[in-house]
Protein backbone atom coordinates (compact mmCIF):
# COMPACT_ATOMS: atom_id res chain seq x y z
CA UNK A 1 0.00 0.00 0.00
CA UNK A 2 1.10 3.44 -0.85
CA UNK A 3 1.35 6.49 0.84
CA UNK A 4 -1.37 8.07 -1.25
CA UNK A 5 -3.91 4.80 -0.62
CA UNK A 6 -2.80 5.07 3.18
CA UNK A 7 -3.68 8.94 3.38
CA UNK A 8 -6.79 7.96 1.71
CA UNK A 9 -7.90 5.33 4.19
CA UNK A 10 -7.21 7.49 6.94
CA UNK A 11 -8.89 10.44 5.66
CA UNK A 12 -11.81 8.15 5.24
CA UNK A 13 -11.74 6.72 8.38
CA UNK A 14 -11.30 10.50 9.79
CA UNK A 15 -14.52 11.55 7.51
CA UNK A 16 -16.28 8.38 8.85
CA UNK A 17 -15.88 8.63 13.03
CA UNK A 18 -16.25 12.20 12.77
CA UNK A 19 -19.59 11.02 11.14
CA UNK A 20 -20.63 8.78 13.49
CA UNK A 21 -19.96 11.50 16.29
CA UNK A 22 -22.40 13.73 15.20
CA UNK A 23 -25.22 11.44 14.86
CA UNK A 24 -24.40 10.36 18.34
CA UNK A 25 -24.87 14.08 19.33
CA UNK A 26 -27.71 14.47 17.70
CA UNK A 27 -29.57 11.20 19.15
CA UNK A 28 -28.35 12.32 22.66
CA UNK A 29 -29.77 15.98 22.26
CA UNK A 30 -33.31 14.39 21.21
CA UNK A 31 -33.38 11.93 24.00
CA UNK A 32 -32.36 14.53 26.42
CA UNK A 33 -36.10 16.46 25.52
CA UNK A 34 -34.76 18.28 23.06
CA UNK A 35 -36.25 19.52 19.35
CA UNK A 36 -35.47 19.94 16.33
CA UNK A 37 -35.09 23.43 15.33
CA UNK A 38 -33.21 25.49 12.29
CA UNK A 39 -31.69 28.97 13.45
CA UNK A 40 -29.56 31.53 11.46
CA UNK A 41 -27.97 34.38 12.73
CA UNK A 42 -27.77 37.02 10.02
CA UNK A 43 -30.84 37.59 8.76
CA UNK A 44 -30.58 37.64 4.29
CA UNK A 45 -33.01 37.04 2.00
CA UNK A 46 -31.56 34.65 -0.21
CA UNK A 47 -32.56 31.76 1.64
CA UNK A 48 -28.56 31.23 2.97
CA UNK A 49 -27.38 30.73 6.34
CA UNK A 50 -29.83 28.00 8.23
CA UNK A 51 -28.06 25.54 10.39
CA UNK A 52 -29.64 22.25 11.74
CA UNK A 53 -29.70 22.11 15.23
CA UNK A 54 -31.06 20.81 18.47
CA UNK A 55 -33.34 23.30 21.08
CA UNK A 56 -33.46 22.19 24.68
CA UNK A 57 -35.62 24.53 27.06
CA UNK A 58 -33.40 25.16 30.44
CA UNK A 59 -35.57 27.88 32.63
CA UNK A 60 -35.90 30.77 30.86
CA UNK A 61 -32.89 29.72 28.14
CA UNK A 62 -33.58 28.35 25.01
CA UNK A 63 -30.09 26.42 24.16
CA UNK A 64 -29.69 25.74 20.58
CA UNK A 65 -26.87 23.34 20.04
CA UNK A 66 -25.93 23.39 16.27
CA UNK A 67 -24.99 19.43 14.91
CA UNK A 68 -22.43 20.25 12.70
CA UNK A 69 -20.49 21.04 15.81
CA UNK A 70 -18.73 19.09 18.28
CA UNK A 71 -18.69 21.70 20.50
CA UNK A 72 -20.12 20.28 24.13
CA UNK A 73 -22.18 23.46 24.76
CA UNK A 74 -25.23 25.39 22.94
CA UNK A 75 -24.14 27.30 20.29
CA UNK A 76 -26.51 30.01 21.01
CA UNK A 77 -28.66 31.13 24.00
CA UNK A 78 -31.93 33.17 24.25
CA UNK A 79 -33.63 33.97 27.19
CA UNK A 80 -37.60 34.23 26.63
CA UNK A 81 -37.59 37.55 29.17
CA UNK A 82 -35.96 39.39 26.76
CA UNK A 83 -37.53 38.06 23.71
CA UNK A 84 -39.72 39.88 21.23
CA UNK A 85 -41.34 37.87 18.20
CA UNK A 86 -40.96 40.42 15.42
CA UNK A 87 -42.05 38.27 12.83
CA UNK A 88 -43.87 34.98 11.87
CA UNK A 89 -43.79 33.34 8.43
CA UNK A 90 -43.21 30.71 5.93
CA UNK A 91 -40.23 29.62 4.67
CA UNK A 92 -39.33 30.87 1.12
CA UNK A 93 -38.86 29.23 -2.38
CA UNK A 94 -35.19 29.43 -1.33
CA UNK A 95 -35.78 28.34 1.87
CA UNK A 96 -37.44 25.17 1.50
CA UNK A 97 -33.89 23.25 0.80
CA UNK A 98 -32.20 24.36 3.35
CA UNK A 99 -34.99 23.53 6.40
CA UNK A 100 -37.11 20.77 5.19
CA UNK A 101 -38.96 20.28 8.11
CA UNK A 102 -39.94 23.42 9.07
CA UNK A 103 -43.56 24.72 8.66
CA UNK A 104 -43.11 28.31 10.30
CA UNK A 105 -40.00 30.73 10.29
CA UNK A 106 -39.93 33.45 13.79
CA UNK A 107 -37.66 36.39 13.26
CA UNK A 108 -37.02 37.11 17.48
CA UNK A 109 -34.92 39.87 18.96
CA UNK A 110 -33.53 40.44 22.08
CA UNK A 111 -31.30 43.19 23.18
CA UNK A 112 -27.84 41.21 22.21
CA UNK A 113 -29.26 39.80 18.66
CA UNK A 114 -31.68 38.83 16.12
CA UNK A 115 -31.84 35.56 15.16
CA UNK A 116 -34.23 33.49 12.83
CA UNK A 117 -35.94 29.99 14.18
CA UNK A 118 -37.72 27.86 12.01
CA UNK A 119 -39.61 24.69 13.29
CA UNK A 120 -42.09 22.24 12.11
CA UNK A 121 -46.07 23.45 13.24
CA UNK A 122 -45.63 21.08 16.60
CA UNK A 123 -42.59 22.33 17.77
CA UNK A 124 -43.83 25.72 17.21
CA UNK A 125 -46.87 25.33 19.71
CA UNK A 126 -44.17 24.20 22.76
CA UNK A 127 -41.82 26.91 21.87
CA UNK A 128 -44.92 29.78 22.08
CA UNK A 129 -46.70 27.42 25.22
CA UNK A 130 -43.20 28.33 26.78
CA UNK A 131 -43.19 31.89 25.75
CA UNK A 132 -46.59 32.08 27.73
CA UNK A 133 -45.37 30.48 30.86
CA UNK A 134 -42.77 32.96 31.85
CA UNK A 135 -43.26 33.37 35.93
CA UNK A 136 -45.42 36.20 36.94
CA UNK A 137 -42.99 39.24 38.17
CA UNK A 138 -40.76 38.92 34.81
CA UNK A 139 -41.36 40.62 31.65
CA UNK A 140 -41.97 38.01 29.26
CA UNK A 141 -41.83 37.99 25.59
CA UNK A 142 -43.48 40.38 23.25
CA UNK A 143 -45.06 39.83 19.91
CA UNK A 144 -44.56 43.17 18.10
CA UNK A 145 -47.62 44.90 16.40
Amino acid sequence: MGVSELVGVVLLLAVLVTFAALVVRRVQLLRGDGVDVSLRRRVVHDGAGWHVGVGRYRGDELCWFRLTSLWPGPTVVVDRTLLEIVDRRVPTEAEVDAIPAAGVVLRCRTPARTVEIAMAPGVLTGFLAWLEATPPGRTGYRQAS
